[in-house]
């Protein structure tokens, strides 16, 4: 999840209090109105005086953010890349589970060349399952008993599907005595779940 503030927004003629959230690649606002400023459509954004200032096609978003005005135009400006919001470590050992899409294995192909495809590697830091229906969710339990210390299981499941749902899930993993941390959109079409041992029990 991304950063979010109660904070004052004005756009064009209007104004009002509201939250917004700074996600992985957009901008959302929910007050008297609502804004969704994909990161891809912003011409330019800068912070001044306590104010970020956004500038798309559509028109100038001033949000008033106090101190993390500076914080928020850099994220803004300096996107994470897909394998630094999943943490994998350079040179990481990495198991993948399940059929994933080529632009994600080169990107991890170019963090670290440990990584294994279609099978469990032994003492694997980072565990990729990938799943489309709850039915795939029974190996959960498996791969959980095969984390070790600070390892972590992420679950990279379609968005909008009935045949599996964020609570299918997050169920999958807690009764597998995980702990969920952390959630990334992985693509537009994906959601990954983090998932770790809990802290008093490595």
């Amino acid at each position: 999840m991304g950063n979010e503030a109660k904070c004052v927004v004005r756009f064009g003629k209007q104004q009002s209090e509201g939250k917004a959230l700074l996600e992985t690649s957009e901008i959302l606002f929910r007050g008297d109105f609502r804004l969704k400023i994909p990161f891809s459509s912003i011409k330019s954004a800068r912070a001044a005086e306590g104010e970020l200032r956004v500038q798309t096609a559509e028109g100038l978003a001033v949000f008033e953010l106090g101190a993390a005005a500076a914080k928020w135009c850099d994220k803004i400006l300096h996107p994470k890349s897909r394998i630094q919001k999943l943490g994998v470590k350079p040179a990481a050992k990495v198991s993948l589970l399940g059929d994933f899409e080529e632009g994600f294995l080169q990107e991890l192909s170019e963090q670290t060349n440990a990584a294994t495809r279609n099978k469990l590697a032994a003492d694997s830091e980072w565990i990729f399952l990938a799943v489309d229906s709850q039915s795939e969710l029974a190996q959960v339990s498996k791969l959980a008993k095969s984390l070790k210390g600070a390892a972590a299981l992420w679950i990279v499941y379609p968005k909008g599907q009935k045949d599996i749902t964020e609570n299918d899930v997050l169920a999958a993993g807690r009764k597998a005595g995980l702990k969920d941390v952390k959630v990334v959109g992985f693509s537009a079409t994906h959601t990954a779940l983090k998932f770790v041992i809990p802290v008093e029990r490595r």
